[in-house]
């Protein structure tokens, strides 16, 4: 299956490990279970030994992203400047939490521990562009951009079934 990437690599070396489990992330997006299972089998190592490197390291993705990437920064200044509230928005606005992936694979939320652009806190960043001194209010016409659909608006009820004398 994965044989292009295990002709690179000696069979049964467990140091070639994270190598091949990078290679199959570039390939696939993530780390399948079946691809999980032929490096533990190439490597000569067991699943649970390689299930475990890859959730150690952060770099390694079990799951596929959507096709968009929503980082919010989580780092001292745009903490200060409510980055809190950005998070609980996107999650909120998207219906997912941080880690995880819309059902029809638009977006992933991710948190980072800094962008790396303090002066314009708080910041977030989808794909590679940067949304900078963002309040809650911004953030549907941010996503609009990436192609969110709008949050369906509740039907109103009918007054009959509220309870009304």
């Amino acid at each position: 299956m994965h044989s292009q990437i295990f002709s690179k690599y000696t069979k049964n070396d467990k140091s070639t490990l994270i190598p091949l489990l990078q290679e199959v992330q570039t390939i696939y997006g993530y780390l399948p279970e079946d691809a999980l299972k032929d490096v533990a089998e190439f490597v000569g190592s067991s699943l649970s030994r390689v299930y475990g490197v890859a959730t150690f390291y952060n770099q390694f993705r079990l799951t596929p992203l959507g096709d968009n990437i929503v980082r919010v920064c989580r780092g001292t200044a745009c903490h200060v400047k409510n980055s809190a509230n950005i998070l609980a928005s996107l999650e909120n606005t998207l219906g997912i939490v941080a880690g995880g992936t819309t059902k029809d694979k638009r977006f992933t939320l991710e948190t980072v521990a800094c962008i790396g652009a303090c002066s314009i806190a708080p910041v977030i960043v989808v794909n590679d562009d940067y949304h900078g001194r963002i309040t809650t209010r911004d953030i549907p016409s941010i996503l609009k951009k990436y192609g969110a659909k709008p949050k369906p608006t509740p039907t109103p009820t009918d007054k009959s079934t509220q309870g009304v004398a």
